[in-house]
């Protein structure tokens, strides 16, 4: 089983900072690709932007020039930097990854943090 575990949400005035991280726990996996996605209520999940293990990078329209994803390989962690936020990005963000078993027969799935929540206040 992989579990994420996310931090560095909560409430930020608007044009303000907020850096969210993730790390997988995974001994018997390997980490692929790991991305930021949010929900607003009400919405659909949507990508924030992606990553995989070799930096290339993915951002939504809305993430761009505002948002940067990176990683640790070593730590298993993703983190999102998002700068100048707006009200509208208030939502809940989750962790997601996808990971390939290691031993036993192969298998890749997709694995997502409990969310957290990100308000910006106008």
């Amino acid at each position: 089983q992989v579990q994420l575990v996310e931090s560095g949400g909560g409430l930020v005035q608007a044009g303000g900072s907020l850096r969210l991280s993730c790390t997988a726990s995974a001994s018997i996996f390997r980490i692929n690709d790991m991305g930021w996605y949010r929900q607003a209520p009400g919405k659909q999940r949507e990508l924030v932007a992606s990553i995989s293990r070799n930096d290339t990078t993915n951002y939504a329209d809305s993430a761009k020039g505002r948002f940067t994803i990176s990683r640790d390989n070593a730590k298993n962690t993703v983190y999102l930097q998002m700068n100048s936020l707006k009200p509208e990005d208030t939502a809940v963000f989750y962790c997601k990854t996808d990971a390939v078993r290691l031993f036993g027969p192969p298998r890749i799935r997709d694995y997502w943090g409990q969310g957290i929540q990100v308000t910006v206040s106008s």
